[in-house]
């Protein structure tokens, strides 16, 4: 396929892309590697646009290792254009993406990113499992604003007090949890917390119904892109905040409009494990 940006950009040039999909969470992939990339905010947005772009909820750049003990470099940029530091969906499509193109022969992949380095295990069985890292729960750190560290927070939106966690697992995250993802007020609720101020740097907003001790629904409204079919890092966070709040056990399956992850935590310092799919859905060059 091919489409044709604005032709405001004098500097055009052809980019081949792959678009991937991890339980419908969307991404054009984009191989900085091997092809010379120059990218904008508007560039970004063109991409990202469902009408006149390919389409996505981010586009993600395979760039060189930035440090010697790393196999590549992850960059992710969200649909309204700004740049963020994580996303698990895309972090399993990023390992697909470099085993399916030939640029490495590795299962296990040590990858740099804005907010630290990551492990990605490609598996037998065609999941791939992710080393998240541990989540951060220092609010100065996710960054939230409050005088110390709680498992919840009451914070004010929409004229009333609402309790949240808030936590951080690369990129900042507010959890809610509700009787029902099928009438939980994301459309309402979602934006205001997206850009409360008490989050600085905006927050993804999880919105979590507990089944039981191994199970959540969940329904994410994402920083920058709104609600996605699935957010890797919101799933790990809701699964972090339902522990620490006494509700979940360690491995937990959660259930996103998408399709389902399995999450696993065992608590303190110990890292968040996510295992889910990572699907190529076609391929292309774009003119930008």
């Amino acid at each position: 396929m091919s489409q044709r940006a604005p032709r405001r950009y004098l500097d055009a040039m052809m980019l081949s892309f792959t678009k991937m999909q991890g339980l419908g969470n969307d991404f054009v992939v984009i191989n900085a590697i091997d092809q010379r990339v120059r990218l904008d905010a508007g560039r970004i947005r063109f991409i990202a646009d469902r009408r006149f772009g390919i389409g996505c909820d981010q586009v993600l750049l395979v760039e060189p290792p930035r440090s010697p003990d790393t196999d590549f470099y992850y960059r992710i940029f969200n649909a309204d254009g700004s740049e963020v530091a994580q996303c698990g969906n895309g972090a399993r499509c990023f390992a697909r993406f470099v085993r399916d193109k030939g640029l490495s022969d590795k299962d296990i992949l040590k990858v740099g990113t804005h907010s630290g380095e990551i492990s990605l295990y490609l598996e037998d069985d065609g999941l791939v499992r992710v080393n998240m890292g541990p989540p951060e729960l220092e609010p100065r750190h996710i960054p939230f604003l409050a005088e110390a560290r709680s498992v919840l927070y009451s914070i004010e939106v929409d004229g009333g007090p609402l309790d949240i966690a808030a936590l951080s697992m690369g990129n900042p995250h507010a959890v809610v949890r509700v009787r029902s993802v099928a009438d939980a007020p994301v459309e309402r609720l979602g934006p205001q917390l997206e850009s409360h101020p008490r989050f600085p740097r905006r927050a993804n907003v999880g919105f979590m119904a507990v089944r039981d001790r191994q199970h959540i629904d969940l329904r994410v409204f994402e920083r920058g892109a709104g609600e996605t079919l699935a957010c890797g890092t919101g799933a790990c966070a809701a699964v972090v905040a339902g522990r620490l709040q006494g509700l979940l056990d360690e491995r937990v399956k959660v259930s996103l409009p998408g399709g389902d992850l399995v999450i696993s935590w065992a608590g303190d310092r110990a890292p968040v494990w996510m295992s889910g799919p990572a699907i190529q859905v076609f391929e292309g060059r774009i003119e930008l």
